[in-house]
């Protein structure tokens, strides 16, 4: 199984991604989770990402496109993989299409995460993140046990910048703008298969098993 998900930012695809790893024990390759990890190690791509994230825009394609490329080299995605958060324009789903051709490898569902703007701004913007752990909380869903102090580690919670809403607001815009086109891309090849961003967690399991078993 081949999978991509597809949402806008705060959607649920990292929960969804998750869960489908566990299903059918296939590893999630999160380009968000690689690119934020050269920020703290301050790597070059590192640097240069951190100035574009910090605003809400897309990272450039030639530096996500060469992060992907590595990680698609690796011998676990053989048997399968789910790819969060890439591509995330047509230049990178060209770029992936050649990555995966050259490994003679095919695509077998595109999951598509569905969920008003309005929605996606609740959840970001009351989103609190540890810097050091990268726990991830909510003020009215997954609160800490000490107000701002994550209970893993005990460091200080912070608001990322990209959870600002005037930077989410933002993002949706560039989400509408350059992720959309690829709903028609993929829909033509028939791949697409949609899931309501709103599923409760207590169901996303089963409905997810359903959709993609």
């Amino acid at each position: 199984m081949k999978i991509i998900i597809l949402g806008p930012p705060g959607s649920g695809k990292g929960t969804r991604a998750h869960i489908i790893s566990e299903i059918f024990d296939l590893p999630v390759i999160t380009t968000g989770d690689m690119l934020r990890g050269a920020i703290r190690e301050k790597t070059e791509y590192g640097l240069e990402a951190k100035t574009y994230m910090d605003l809400g825009d897309l990272v450039p394609d030639d530096i996500v496109n060469g992060i992907v490329k590595e990680r698609m080299s690796r011998p676990d995605v053989v048997k399968g993989f789910i790819l969060d958060g890439y591509p995330r324009s047509v230049n990178q789903a060209d770029a992936l299409d050649e990555i995966l051709k050259a490994k003679g490898i095919k695509l077998t569902h595109v999951l598509s995460v569905v969920l008003s703007d309005e929605e996606i701004i609740e959840r970001l913007s009351k989103r609190r993140s540890c810097p050091v752990c990268n726990e991830i909380y909510h003020l009215v869903s997954k609160p800490p046990k000490k107000k701002g102090v994550c209970d893993k580690c005990g460091a200080k919670l912070i608001l990322r910048e990209d959870d600002k809403e005037d930077v989410i607001r933002h993002r949706l815009q560039v989400y509408r703008e350059t992720t959309q086109p690829l709903l028609e891309r993929y829909e033509k090849q028939g791949l697409i298969v949609e899931t309501d961003g709103e599923v409760p967690i207590e169901g996303l399991r089963d409905h997810l098993k359903e959709l993609l078993g």
